[in-house]
């Protein structure tokens, strides 16, 4: 990642449920007269700001549970520190290697394990179930949004019908008043009997 004075903000950005546990494991570079900051957002409306890092270095785990649905963004600055001419600035850069999980992935099943002291099946056993319960939310999210689109859609049909209704009738009595009237037009002049 290049260095500047005033650099822009790199941002990679996942899907996360609202409730989600998102753990960035980010594996920072050396890089002299240089300083790494990371901050975790959200897309939401209110641009939550999870969590501001300045100076990481090396391996830095940074761990945050989101408040909206949405995409969280891990967004990476790489400033260049201290006295360095313009055209050293240029040429630095740092290697980042950046690890997103999110929900069941982001659970350290070795640690549970060693922490309520479960056998490899049991360990396995619980991974299942938090991938298992992911499927399910994501299933129920899902048929809520149907739900809410269907909603909108038949919606939608029931105003274009009114409205088709609307102009249907508004045209009949329409070429009805212009017969009427073409009528008694011609009758005073007497073009018709």
């Amino acid at each position: 990642m290049p260095a500047s004075r005033y650099p822009n903000a790199k941002c990679i950005w996942n899907t996360a449920h609202e409730n989600q546990l998102v753990i960035v494991t980010a594996n920072v570079g050396k890089g002299v007269n240089q300083r790494m900051d990371v901050e975790i957002v959200d897309s939401g409306p209110n641009k939550n700001v999870y969590l501001s890092k300045k100076g990481i270095k090396g391996e830095t785990r940074l761990a945050i549970t989101t408040h909206a649905e949405g995409e969280v963004g891990v967004c990476l600055k790489n400033y260049v520190d201290g006295d360095v001419s313009s055209d050293q600035a240029s040429k630095l850069t740092r290697i980042v290697d950046l690890d997103v999980d999110i929900g069941a992935d982001a659970v350290d099943y070795n640690a549970i394990a060693n922490q309520e002291s479960l056998s490899g099946l049991e360990t396995e056993m619980r991974k299942i179930e938090g991938q298992l319960k992911e499927i399910i939310d994501e299933m129920n999210y899902l048929k809520t949004r149907e739900e809410r689109f269907t909603l909108t859609n038949i919606s939608t049909n029931d105003r274009v019908q009114g409205f088709a209704w609307f102009t249907i009738c508004a045209l009949t009595a329409l070429g009805v008043w212009q017969i009427f009237h073409l009528r008694a037009y011609f009758k005073r002049k007497y073009l018709i009997d």
